[in-house]
């Protein structure tokens, strides 16, 4: 269907090698490098991704140093930077800009859910994309979703013309009833929409894995953990896209080594895929993904995610390391889980409809004592 699309496996610049606050442009050019010398082409980003530094770093070490027809990027529409029908063509217009391309290849009305589609209908969201579309601006119009099976089907039959959908899918949130990745799945196969997979290893949970859930690949080969679970995703008709978010040349080399010539999980290897699920299903962690949507919005500048990465930390571990990280690195500024004022603003935004309020009470429970 997307005859440019040279590969299923694509480069997710949502978690870009960092030094400090700024994205470390020489490894970030090697990483970028390696993919496109080894036959991958594909890049997404969204304005809103390392505070607007994904777009720019894509501008300056991809786009100006690659002939456009080298990379195909899909870019998206947050429902943050569009109140009005009126601000959604300007709004994409600047992102072109700031991007340094005449045209996305792909452009996604960005984490669509019950709540939020209301706004993109308001402002004809939809049709504005199909027109810019028409224009040459856009080549092709998808969307990316986190809610239920019911309201992807409800979008997908009242828009028709989306080309691709982009769901969160791997194998812990297979059957999970919050995240619902097979159902999303079954919607995207019923209206035969090709499907793009965010958070194959869910925000990394699924390769830094516990010693009783890593015996379960160690007994069937030496392959890394992650190489388990993008193949599981890559694994499925109708997904046409598999998306990393590598943040180090480490990571990329580990994805290229088993994606560059993919093949399918085999029986023996989903079978310790089901093992490892039901080790960490049997675990009471937190599922945060770490994709920071909670803390733009928080008043009191929490680091949420941070703040679940020590509890989950703690609750493996059972070591002093978690403590130091909460007290000396991820609240050393003052806004400490018990200083949430629970206004909601960060349940709203969660894509995986964490109780955080109540996540965070049990944290300062732990921490704070």
């Amino acid at each position: 269907m997307f005859d440019n699309v040279k590969k299923n496996f694509g480069f997710g610049c949502m978690r870009l090698p960092m030094i400090g606050t700024d994205v470390d442009y020489a490894q970030f050019n090697k990483m970028i490098d390696l993919f496109i010398a080894n036959g991958f082409n594909y890049f997404d980003t969204a304005h809103g991704y390392l505070r607007g530094k994904s777009e720019t770093a894509l501008r300056d070490c991809l786009v100006n140093r690659y002939p456009r027809e080298k990379f195909i990027l899909t870019d998206k529409l947050s429902d943050s930077y569009f109140h009005t029908a009126a601000d959604v063509r300007p709004f994409l217009l600047s992102q072109l800009d700031i991007c340094g391309v005449e045209y996305f290849d792909f452009y996604l009305m960005h984490a669509l859910n019950r709540n939020n589609y209301e706004q993109f209908k308001r402002c004809h969201a939809y049709e504005q994309l199909l027109d810019l579309k028409n224009e040459g601006k856009i080549k092709h119009v998808g969307m990316s979703f986190h809610d239920t099976a019911d309201v992807l089907d409800r979008i997908l039959t009242e828009c028709p013309l989306i080309e691709v959908v982009q769901i969160q899918f791997n194998y812990l949130d297979f059957e999970d009833p919050s995240v619902q990745s097979k159902k999303c799945y079954d919607v995207c196969r019923k209206h035969n929409k090709p499907v793009i997979v965010m958070e194959p290893v869910k925000g990394g949970h699924l390769v830094n894995l516990p010693e009783n859930a890593r015996k379960h690949f160690d007994a069937i080969g030496s392959a890394s953990a992650a190489s388990y679970a993008i193949r599981f995703a890559a694994s499925f008709d109708g997904v046409f896209m598999v998306l990393s978010g590598m943040s180090d040349i480490s990571q990329m080399e580990d994805n290229i080594s088993y994606m560059k010539s993919f093949v399918p999980l085999d029986g023996n290897e989903m079978r310790a895929v089901m093992n490892v699920c039901g080790v960490l299903k049997g675990r009471d962690l937190i599922s945060c993904t770490a994709c920071r949507y909670c803390t733009d919005g928080c008043p009191q500048s929490i680091s949420i995610p941070d703040l679940f990465a020590c509890m989950n930390s703690k609750s493996i571990y059972h070591d002093w390391n978690a403590d130091y990280y909460y007290n000396e690195v991820h609240t050393k500024s003052g806004a400490k889980a018990s200083t949430c004022i629970e206004c909601g603003k960060c349940e709203t935004a969660c894509p995986q409809h964490l109780p955080i309020r109540k996540l965070l009470k049990d944290v300062a429970k732990v921490f704070e004592k």
